[in-house]
């Protein structure tokens, strides 16, 4: 392994350093085994192999090959220092200080939350590192027990592919998800695994038939391709698009899409209208993330086309900086550029990482454990959309955030005197869920104050916290007596169950014991082994709602609760 290592690197100086980090590491781990029996050693190097494949910097595969050699040795912090300089002292350090806090309760995650974003926000290379040292432990999860195994698997899957996914690095975000998943829901792992293994080898021959058409398309209008090959969805986000699409396969259309890559931008787009003059587009399926990029930097051409015997393809098209931005995220920017230098553009990694500043700040206003977790949840770790101003610029919020939530984001003065939306120049609700490339228009009514409508809901920390404040609600974020809240209109409460006996009764029973008034109730069928309940309801407030949703989620047979007010 150290030999692929150091065929990375070209350098004299790059290769002695890396082989005096690994002779260090070898010396202190010699005696060491994992618990699947190999050596110690074989851990920091398939870390450091990992980060040396995103073409990260010499100094941070250094890092990562003495990665846990302060924490589970004799070797100081002093020794590293000394042999290896600050540099790969400060990175080593970092990533020990994020494995001193253990997950032991909320209090022992909210402080290993907050050392995360501490070294963000001072070098994002010590979350770099932990990221792909947590992607190396996922691997050898088997060996460990059932109870630690799903431990680990919930915060690799609440956590760090939500932090891999917001800093850019959509290929570890894929693959941790996938992991998490096999072992927190190994039937839905398996069921799934079964249903889509063959339907990808359709897929896939499906894209291998329209390379050599794509591929003539282009030669027909003189545009050269680089590469055209097949992207494959990962089995978790396939899996949360499935319970959207009522387990309907014939509804997934991007299960296998083709990826094209281009010499240029200018190249991109000739091949995009190259191709809808072959194969007509699917409406409201063509994204432009060129023009305008994704919050986390993501970059690239959509389109779904109706292609061969009509059907339905997911095109991608991007230039070879775009996908390897698109798959390492912020790690591209440590990549080998012209001339075998290192180039760090630290205007760009600044601006990409402004939100780590932004939670930086919000953290030290949040002191409770419980409320900062569930907070962080839904602000920074949530599945994310992006929504444009009336000047274009492109604003990240959390799924399921309103036209509230996007006013109190641009300034506290917008939202409390918030009078009503336009979402894609049309007039809607201010309770209306934003979908990603919406642009909104915020109509301002001076003198105007917030509504207490607005908490029932308003999705992100920020709008309630701003809107309790100016409406001078004494809510306690630790259960404390309120004002009374009016109560939130009725909410369309939507459970996918695994279909059992007695599940529609158990739910039923759940929402009376919170009593909360059920208006109508249905079930309704789906491909097997899943069934979905919808029911109509009447919570008094959200505070309610969320404690109702906590509940269900708990019951034997729950696979996901989502609700629309």
């Amino acid at each position: 392994m150290l030999e692929k290592i150091l065929t990375y690197f070209q350098n004299s100086d790059e290769k002695t350093l890396i082989k005096s980090a690994y002779d260090l590491a070898w010396r202190a781990h010699r005696d060491q085994k994992r618990e699947s029996g190999e050596p110690y050693i074989q851990h920091p190097l398939g870390v450091a192999l990992m980060l040396t494949k995103m073409n990260l910097d010499t100094e941070t595969v250094a890092a990562a090959i003495l990665h846990d050699v302060v924490e589970d040795t004799q070797y100081t912090l002093n020794d590293i220092e000394k042999n290896f300089g600050k540099t790969i002292a400060f990175l080593v350090n970092g990533v020990t200080k994020l494995d001193k806090i253990k997950y032991s309760g909320a209090e022992g995650k909210t402080e290993n939350l907050r050392k995360m974003f501490l070294a963000m926000a001072k070098d994002i290379r010590v979350v770099l590192i932990k990221l792909a040292d947590r992607y190396n432990n996922m691997q050898t999860l088997m060996f460990l027990s059932e109870d630690k195994q799903k431990t680990i698997a919930l915060e690799t899957l609440e956590i760090y592919a939500p932090i891999a996914y917001r800093l850019g690095m959509g290929e570890l975000k894929g693959q941790l998800e996938d992991l998490a998943f096999k072992y927190l829901y190994p039937e839905k792992y398996a069921w799934l695994e079964n249903e889509v293994t063959e339907k990808y080898e359709t897929h896939k021959a499906h894209i291998d038939k329209l390379r050599p058409i794509i591929y003539k398309i282009f030669k027909n209008e003189e545009i050269a391709p680089l590469e055209i090959h097949a992207r494959v969805k990962h089995f978790y986000s396939l899996y949360k698009k499935l319970l959207r699409y009522q387990m309907d396969f014939d509804k997934i259309h991007d299960l296998v899409a083709a990826r094209i890559i281009m010499k240029n931008i200018e190249d991109c787009y000739l091949a995009l209208g190259a191709i809808h003059q072959v194969w007509k587009p699917v409406t409201g399926l063509i994204k432009d993330y060129i023009a305008t990029p994704k919050p986390n930097g993501y970059q690239s051409l959509h389109t779904s086309v109706f292609g061969p015997e009509g059907k339905i393809t997911e095109i991608q098209i991007r230039t070879p900086d775009m996908h390897e931005k698109a798959e390492n995220g912020i790690a591209a920017h440590w990549a080998y550029k012209e001339h075998n230098y290192r180039n760090y553009d630290f205007k760009i990694i600044k601006k990409e990482l402004a939100w780590v500043e932004q939670l930086r700040e919000w953290q030290k206003a949040v002191r409770g454990s419980d409320e900062f977790i569930q907070s962080l949840k839904i602000d920074f770790l949530k599945d994310r959309i992006f929504v444009l101003t009336p000047k274009g610029d492109a604003l990240d919020l959390p799924e399921g955030a309103t036209p509230v939530d996007f006013a109190y984001a641009i300034h506290s003065d917008i939202g409390h005197q918030c009078a009503g939306a336009k979402i894609n120049g049309k007039i809607t609700p201010l309770n209306t869920e934003l979908q990603s490339g919406d642009a909104v228009e915020i109509l301002i009514q001076k003198n105007k104050k917030p509504s207490e409508d607005w908490l029932g809901f308003v999705k992100t920390s920020l709008a309630k916290e701003r809107i309790r404040s100016a409406i001078k609600l004494k809510i306690s974020a630790f259960g404390g007596k309120n004002k009374k809240v009016k109560p939130l209109l009725a909410t369309n409460l939507r459970v996918v169950v695994r279909d059992r006996i007695g599940i529609l009764k158990d739910v039923t029973n759940i929402i009376s014991s919170h009593k909360i008034n059920i208006l109508s109730a249905k079930s309704e069928g789906a491909k097997d082994p899943y069934h979905y309940l919808n029911f109509s309801i009447e919570p008094k407030n959200k505070q309610k709602l969320e404690e109702l949703l906590f509940a269900i989620k708990k019951t034997k047979g729950v696979e996901e609760v989502s609700y629309k007010i």
